[in-house]
């Protein structure tokens, strides 16, 4: 037998391990599925479908709860302390857990360690985006153009896109002014009417790209956007920076591995179907990425590192 054949005989046995295992495990009673965001947002709206999907199709029962409070760090600081037995699993959002991480990780009570995780939704995509008729079509383009003109406005809604327009002007002292808002609508009705330069956006420009009235400078994340493929990424033009806001589920470190394999299944078919895809695609105008557990933790660990780069440049 080739090392290839090897190689693939070895991966198909762990699969068939897994998956009985997985098969196996039940939890000890119902499951509370944290979420770290109060009721009637995205994410709740996705933890609650989510739930509802696993129950459907493994016969547990599974009770969503909000626990809001700084951007999900309320509900991360609960569930370390939570049993380790697939009883409990939260569902947060990677940008403000890093964020706070970097800022005042010696303050709380946990770090990327005290988790297993489980799986990811999906990552919101991150645009930056002017009028149709400026006279610039990327982010080296705007920057002359701001340099030429005495700075320009930016506008942003959350702390990782000021970052990156600060981190854009520690490189090319480029004059950039970051403009707080409320939300993508407000950012893109800004840009619309002349208020800003340009700005970030999660969605609200969609509609605005297909009637040319905007157009995409960058993406803001670590790749391309499904829905402009051609359009570069912000590293891709020189910027050694993205943010990537990810859906994920943890638990408490230290669970069985059946227990884990059973859960990361069951979230990933739960995931996978399609009231959950629609929900992603129709409110969140991305599509469902789930990184399985070991690629969840990886996103955590670089995700860290990125955002330590973006305070580090500022």
């Amino acid at each position: 037998m080739t090392i290839k054949h090897l190689a693939g005989a070895l991966a198909a046995t762990a699969l068939l391990t897994v998956s009985a295992t997985a098969q196996d495990w039940s939890p000890p009673g119902s499951i509370e599925l944290q979420i770290g965001f109060g009721a009637g947002g995205e994410t709740d709206t996705l933890g609650r479908v989510i739930a509802n999907q696993m129950e459907e199709q493994t016969g547990w029962t599974v009770v969503p709860q909000n626990k809001p409070g700084g951007g999900g760090i309320a509900m991360f600081t609960g569930l370390v302390n939570a049993p380790a037995d697939g009883s409990v699993i939260g569902l947060g959002v990677s940008m403000p857990v890093l964020i706070n991480l970097v800022l005042r990780g010696d303050e709380l009570p946990f770090d990327l360690d005290s988790f297993d995780y489980l799986g990811t939704v999906t990552r919101a995509q991150l645009a930056i985006v002017a009028k149709a008729d400026q006279p610039f079509d990327d982010i080296p383009g705007l920057v002359d153009y701001a340099k030429a003109n005495d700075g320009a406005a930016i506008a942003f809604d959350a702390k990782p896109q000021e970052l990156l327009v600060l981190a854009i002007n520690a490189q090319d002292d480029a004059g950039l002014r970051p403009v707080s808002t409320e939300s993508s609508a407000e950012m893109v009705q800004f840009v619309l009417g002349d208020q800003v330069l340009a700005s970030f956006s999660a969605g609200a420009h969609l509609p605005y790209l297909e009637s040319g009235d905007l157009k995409l400078l960058a993406s803001a994340n670590a790749d391309r956007h499904s829905y402009a493929p051609d359009v570069p990424t912000l590293r891709e033009q020189g910027y050694n920076l993205y943010v990537d806001p990810y859906f994920y589920f943890a638990a408490p470190a230290g669970l069985p591995e059946d227990a884990r394999a059973a859960l990361s299944e069951a979230l990933a078919n739960a995931i996978a179907s399609d009231p959950v895809r629609e929900i992603v695609e129709n409110a969140l105008i991305t599509s469902v990425n789930n990184l399985g557990p070991e690629g969840t933790a990886t996103m955590l660990d670089e995700g860290l590192v990125n955002v330590g780069t973006l305070f580090g440049a500022n």
